[in-house]
């Protein structure tokens, strides 16, 4: 069995789509607008976004974005912290892994 698609439900579409792309390479399939879009990763996921008035995540609550190698999450982090994130620098855990706000009220994983 394979997951086939996740909807997330953020604050703000379009800054959320323009995090993904940019950081992890998703692709654009659809938008509406600021209300909804589709992303499709190279493995074949559906990752769907629509717009919510109040989102609210468990504290817990994260999305992870494997990387191919250690060197990848650094250059990952130092992007992000270049412009504007506050990310702390990847360290040593259940992996090489740093964890980011993303735009639209989610956390990210960035791990090898």
């Amino acid at each position: 069995m394979k997951l086939n698609h996740l909807n997330l439900t953020v604050s703000d579409v379009k800054a959320t789509v323009d995090f993904l792309v940019k950081y992890f390479g998703l692709q654009i399939g659809n938008t509406r607008g600021n209300t909804f879009a589709v992303l499709f990763d190279d493995g074949g996921l559906v990752l769907t976004l629509m717009k919510g008035n109040q989102v609210s995540y468990p504290n817990t609550f994260h999305i992870g974005f494997i990387q191919e190698s250690e060197d990848r999450v650094n250059e990952i982090n130092q992007h992000m912290k270049d412009d504007g994130f506050d990310v702390e620098p990847p360290q040593r855990s259940h992996a090489w892994t740093f964890y980011v706000q993303a735009p639209g009220g989610f956390t990210v994983e960035v791990l090898c």
